[in-house]
């Protein structure tokens, strides 16, 4: 039997999964009725971000299991990469 990332990947081509990847930075802020979390994982320059209803705890120094797809963002005219996550577990 499949796992649940392997499926998604499977249906959707465009995601990537990673496993047993070291979270170096966590920040939570809110924005509006979402928190907005933003991970860096080793050895990434890369912004990881996802939303939750509540505040998400602390993933600083863990290891994940993450599903993500690239974009980019767009701020004051400027471009920049980020990967939003579909799938986050603390490894």
């Amino acid at each position: 039997m499949q796992s649940d990332a392997k499926k998604l990947v499977k249906k959707h081509q465009e995601l990537t999964h990673s496993e047993a990847i070291k979270v170096v930075s966590h920040v939570q802020r809110d924005k509006d009725e979402w928190v907005l979390n933003t991970i860096m994982i080793e050895d990434c320059e890369v912004p990881f971000k996802f939303k939750r209803k509540k505040q998400y705890k602390n993933l600083k120094g863990a290891r994940v299991n993450i599903t993500y797809y690239p974009t980019v963002e767009v701020v004051a005219g400027l471009d920049f990469d980020i990967m939003n996550v579909v799938r986050i577990k603390v490894a």
